[in-house]
């Protein structure tokens, strides 16, 4: 059961970013610290969602949609990543702790998308 939407910005320049965003919609960043990425929390007002440094080139234009990266609260990570294999989907970031937060791992659909999941667990780490 999904209960909560999560979303992502990747950004070449993530300064560059949290200025942009932060100045046309008034949302806050927090940096994070212990994550194996550089990774900021945003605070929109009415949902939250993160934003990181690219981990890759971007796709050149003709290539389709560079858009956010959604993810989306499960009740078990494992048994629904088991889940995506069986249905074609692939791992596209194994699952990784997010201290004290959660479980977070990143799939790509049948079709090339690219989406997340993640697991409410304060124990995580």
């Amino acid at each position: 059961m999904t209960t909560h939407l999560y979303f992502e910005i990747q950004a070449e320049s993530p300064d560059r970013a949290c200025h942009f965003y932060g100045e046309l919609f008034s949302w806050t960043f927090t940096r994070v610290e212990g994550l194996p990425v550089d990774y900021w929390r945003i605070d929109t007002g009415d949902m939250q969602g993160g934003l990181l440094q690219r981990p890759a080139a971007t796709p050149p234009a003709e290539c389709g949609t560079n858009a956010f990266t959604c993810s989306f609260e499960v009740d078990d990570i494992n048994a629904s990543a088991e889940r995506i294999a069986s249905l074609g989907g692939q791992v596209a970031l194994p699952i990784f702790a997010i201290p004290g937060t959660c479980w977070q791992g990143y799939f790509i659909d049948p079709e090339g998308n690219t989406f997340g999941l993640f697991q409410v667990d304060e124990q995580a780490g």
